[in-house]
């Protein structure tokens, strides 16, 4: 068996588990733009939503016991959302135990308290607040072994210090390592890419160091979040 004929095995199983990651993570930075994204609604139709039974999430916030901001799921992809409800006295206030009783036995399962990103955390959010009933948990491992696969290997295009920034700061590097490293992931067996190597060098020069990287990752960051604003305006139109 020549060497070449040795490899395939290999790189199709590679190719299968750079799929499955890269189809996970595809899946939550879906789910996290659509739900950075809820369509405006009204607390009648959240009450008339989970009356039938059709909530499959709900995260709010609350003061002194009156929720004045919530967001819901009815499926992966239909986010909404209530804002400004009043706190205090009055028959339109909406208190935390008139929603548990409108949820009633699937309270504990479908709700979280609402949180604010922490902004002072170097990994992304997003892979890890996928709602579970939407494989949060699969996006989550997903993310990290791409990040330990990038750790133990020695990429084409940049160091591990570039695409360690490209994985934290500009949030949506793991969906580029996995269809970028080491070959482009719609490459045919037959098929190697363009390395700019000398015939005596074993790694390919010019690749990202860390500061290219970082730099990069800021680009990288800003176009992230100005896809996520498009994409969960754009679903807010189609799904309504």
């Amino acid at each position: 068996m020549t060497p070449e004929r040795a490899r395939t095995p290999w790189r199709a199983a590679g190719l299968a588990v750079r799929v499955v990651l890269l189809a996970l993570l595809l899946w939550g930075a879906l789910v996290a733009a659509l739900s950075a994204s809820p369509v405006e609604r009204t607390l009648e139709e959240f009450r008339a939503a989970a009356g039938a039974g059709w909530v499959t999430h709900v995260a709010y916030r609350e003061q002194d016991g009156d929720v004045f901001h919530l967001t819901w799921a009815e499926g992966p992809l239909a986010w909404r959302e209530v804002q400004g409800l009043p706190v205090g006295d009055g028959p339109a206030v909406y208190p935390v135990a008139q929603l548990r009783r409108d949820l009633g036995e699937a309270w504990p399962v479908l709700v979280e308290p609402e949180r604010d990103p922490d902004g002072n955390r170097v990994f992304p959010d997003w892979p890890f607040d996928v709602p579970e009933d939407s494989a949060g948990r699969w996006v989550g491992a997903a993310w990290v072994t791409a990040f330990l696969v990038m750790l133990g290997s020695t990429p084409r295009l940049g160091n591990r210090w570039a695409w360690f920034w490209l994985f934290t700061v500009g949030q949506v590097g793991a969906l580029l390592f996995l269809l970028l490293e080491p070959r482009p992931i719609w490459y045919g067996p037959e098929r190697e890419p363009t390395e700019p190597t000398e015939p005596t060098e074993p790694t390919p020069r010019n690749r990202w160091d860390g500061g290219t990287g970082c730099l990069l990752s800021i680009g990288l960051a800003l176009a992230a979040v100005a896809a996520s604003v498009t994409l969960g305006h754009l679903a807010g139109l189609l799904l309504g």
